[in-house]
């Protein structure tokens, strides 16, 4: 049986840090669903199909054979649920720092109250990546400064193009 990875986010825009986490889920299942999550209360400045084309992307750059083993899709409601539907047996999450374990392990008790059959695991962010955040990349993007550092260039040029 495949291992199914379900990593959700937002991803409005995404940042390196995602697809590093991307690579790290990669290594830990044989296929990964990239799942952006729709949240009514909040106002993207990136449309889902700008958000998934973007990623879509970005993850063409890894590589064609990983390439090849990452989905992209969208879900509203309960993450395990969606990561049910999807067949995904692990939920993964990046963690940057304290705040974030702690976040986390709330999420992760909660998921495993209502699926215990999905287990959450937590890939921690490196030196180069801890730092970014989506919020950020937007605040910084939107005061006209260099975001290349902090995105995959398809969204250093999407986000050029929304300051326009």
């Amino acid at each position: 049986m495949a291992r199914i990875a379900f990593f959700p986010g937002t991803f409005d825009p995404p940042t390196n840090g995602h697809i590093e986490i991307i690579r790290h889920a990669l290594a830990l299942a044989d296929t990964v669903v990239v799942a952006i999550g729709v949240n009514a209360a909040k106002t993207p400045l990136f449309s889902l199909a700008e958000r998934s084309a973007m990623i879509a992307a970005a993850v063409k750059a890894i590589g064609r054979k990983d390439a090849a083993r990452v989905t992209i899709t969208t879900f509203e409601g309960l993450t395990v649920d969606a990561a049910r539907q999807a067949g995904a047996g692990i939920i993964v999450r990046g963690v940057r720092d304290g705040r974030d374990v702690d976040y986390e392990m709330q999420m992760a008790a909660m998921n495993a109250t209502l699926a215990p059959d999905i287990t959450s695991v937590f890939v921690p962010a490196s030196p180069t990546t801890r730092h970014i955040t989506a919020t950020l990349v937007r605040q910084i993007a939107a005061m006209g400064g260099d975001v290349a550092p902090f995105v995959p260039e398809v969204v250093a040029k999407a986000l050029a193009r929304k300051a326009r």
